[in-house]
């Protein structure tokens, strides 16, 4: 179990970088930053593919058609809507309403969990979910009021309202990707998780390639701006995609592939708030300032929840 927390929370950490990203690249259109970051993530994935050839090679037909859905949805679709929302809305607001991925994955998996094994009572698994919603809704009226007392004149409330649309199109993405992924893991537990983190590397190349070359057709048509196809900053671009594509696409993919074989999804799920709170630390960070009292009470109310969540599980994992 604690195996399983361990590298839940490293996988955390390395995706909360991708939520900064977009404001670091905030001249690039998201869908843009996708391709880029899952372009890195399949040309990365190529070595670790190159010395795990062996293992590569006994994946079936019928893996790769899983690991190529799994890339589309849990990958480029989800972070499309992630890098999208968040330069229509800023960083807080999305990163919240994608913070609800702890609650919504959780009671989603132990809805329907692959196996009776693997469910929990409701009346043991509701407090924590509920001290964890509790935090996110402390954290979420901060930063609104934040956002409020910033003035941002560059938004407008359409935008806001298109960006939260948009993150609830990621959250719907991610709700599916690692409930999916982790019943697959368990299903076949002869592919190792280093081996399913490069597969699914290696699917999402022709994909990024796809979709990049579509957007150019897009561009050709439509007479857009966007200097195609590293954009007005290659240098910088071309670093954040690399760094994101190392360490939150192959690292945290292969963290989080760990940590399902260890933990039951509904108990995993609520684990996904360490992302939550790595974004929340980087944001804050690139934005030089200090986080308020609701906002830490939020964060201490998620940490909380955590605990009760490791708690109501821990009996049943051995």
């Amino acid at each position: 179990m604690l195996t399983g927390i361990l590298f839940a929370l490293g996988a955390g950490l390395v995706w909360g970088m991708v939520f900064v990203t977009p404001l670091l690249l905030d001249d690039y259109p998201g869908i843009v930053l996708s391709f880029g970051r899952y372009l890195a993530f399949g040309c990365i994935a190529l070595v670790p593919a190159l010395l795990d050839r062996r293992r590569i090679a006994l994946l079936t037909p019928a893996d790769w058609r899983a690991a190529m859905k799994l890339s589309l949805v849990g990958n480029l679709i989800y972070y499309a809507a992630l890098a999208t929302a968040i330069q229509l809305a800023d960083a807080p607001l999305p990163t919240m309403i994608i913070g609800t991925l702890p609650v919504v994955i959780s009671v989603c998996s132990n809805w329907s969990p692959a196996h009776g094994t693997r469910s929990i009572a409701w009346r043991l698994l509701l407090p924590s979910l509920l001290v964890i919603l509790i935090g996110l809704l402390f954290v979420n009226s901060a930063e609104l009021a934040h956002m409020k007392l910033a003035g941002d004149h560059q938004r407008s409330l359409s935008d806001y309202a298109l960006g939260c649309l948009i993150a609830l199109v990621g959250v719907a993405a991610w709700t599916w990707y690692p409930i999916v992924n982790s019943r697959y893991l368990n299903a076949h537990p002869h592919i190792s998780p280093s081996t399913w983190a490069t597969a699914q590397g290696l699917t999402t190349l022709p994909l990024a390639l796809l979709g990049f070359a579509g957007y150019w057709i897009y561009l050709k048509l439509s007479g857009g701006a966007y200097d195609f196809p590293l954009g007005p900053r290659p240098t910088m671009f071309i670093g954040l995609m690399l760094l994101i594509g190392l360490c939150a696409s192959w690292l945290g993919t292969l963290f989080w592939n760990k940590a399902s074989q260890h933990l039951p999804t509904a108990l995993l799920a609520q684990l996904i708030v360490f992302e939550t709170l790595a974004a929340l630390l980087y944001a804050f960070i690139l934005r030089g300032t200090l986080p308020g009292w609701q906002v830490l009470t939020g964060v201490v109310l998620l940490g909380i929840g955590v605990i009760l969540g490791v708690r109501t599980f821990q009996h049943q994992i051995p």
